[in-house]
């Protein structure tokens, strides 16, 4: 991921600008592009599509997976849809957030990891799951949980 850069977030606007629905797919780009959405894109999103900077702001803040900050190095994913709840995703929710000291979406001081939570991994068969840096991990217990918190604190 790229630091933020307006020049080339104007770019990414304007690419997509045109497109029918466009505002996702331009908030998609930039999160891909910088690892979040920018305070500074809302103006630039909002003149783009002749919106106001109040509805792109109601976009990117309702929808989960946009984030308005940069993320960690690693990014932990932890489902908490009903499927996962059952199979004791809350627990293991709760174990990870007392180990990382974080609160849901937040990101570690050392930018190490940013915890987020997601209402569907589609691995309901294989609950609880958990998503570590875009890869997916079914019937996590407390070990493989531990395995990936290792992991996201390097």
């Amino acid at each position: 991921m790229k630091s933020w850069n307006k020049d080339r977030a104007e770019e990414i606007v304007q690419a997509h600008r045109d497109m029918e629905g466009a505002i996702l797919p331009i908030l998609h780009a930039l999160q891909a592009e910088f690892g979040f959405i920018s305070d500074e894109a809302v103006p630039i999103i909002a003149q783009a599509l002749n919106l106001t900077r109040a509805d792109v702001h109601g976009v990117i803040t309702f929808y989960h997976d946009f984030r308005r900050a940069p993320p960690g190095r690693h990014v932990l994913k932890l489902c908490r849809a009903e499927a996962c709840q059952s199979m004791g995703a809350e627990e293991l929710a709760a174990r990870a957030r007392e180990r990382l000291g974080l609160d849901w979406s937040e990101t570690a001081a050392d930018r190490s990891v940013t915890l987020e939570p997601v209402y569907c991994l589609g691995l309901c068969a294989c609950a609880p799951a958990a998503m570590l840096d875009g890869k997916p991990v079914g019937r996590l217990d407390d070990e493989r949980l531990d395995d990936m918190l290792n992991e996201a604190r390097r």
